[in-house]
């Protein structure tokens, strides 16, 4: 297997763990208004809510089962962007759909270099 290194081509992967998933379509348009189009998007869950099911399901047995907070999972956005300036331009996007990302429960965004990419059409790389 031959994979293709991005020599000259500053490209990155932006994760978003989206923790209100009513906000995905908002969020989609406003990434597409910057140039981002091609997003795969994951059901995902982090260990916090895993922890209080967890709970829940103990409980269950010596309570009456009560709602014991949120218990539906997150959306995680991955898309691959041309150049960290629209890794700017996608927190500017996603703050104004989430509220500031330093508020607790609007989400997490990361981005990090892409060295190596197969599969990617030429499109994809001039996005």
């Amino acid at each position: 297997m031959h994979c293709q290194e991005n020599q000259g081509v500053d490209m990155h992967i932006i994760m978003f763990v989206l923790n209100e998933p009513d906000k995905l379509y908002s969020i989609l348009d406003e990434w597409k208004k910057i140039g981002i189009e091609g997003v795969t998007i994951t059901e995902s869950t982090g260990t916090y809510r895993v922890q209080q099911k967890r709970k829940s399901l103990h409980m269950r047995y010596m309570l009456p089962i009560m709602d014991t907070g949120p218990e539906s999972g997150n959306l995680t956005l991955f898309a691959i962007v041309p150049d960290g300036e629209i890794i700017q331009k996608c927190i500017e996007a996603t703050e104004l759909i989430v509220g500031s990302l330093d508020n607790p429960g609007t989400g997490i965004i990361v981005a990090w270099p892409l060295s190596v990419s197969k599969g990617l059409s030429k499109n994809q790389m001039e996005q």
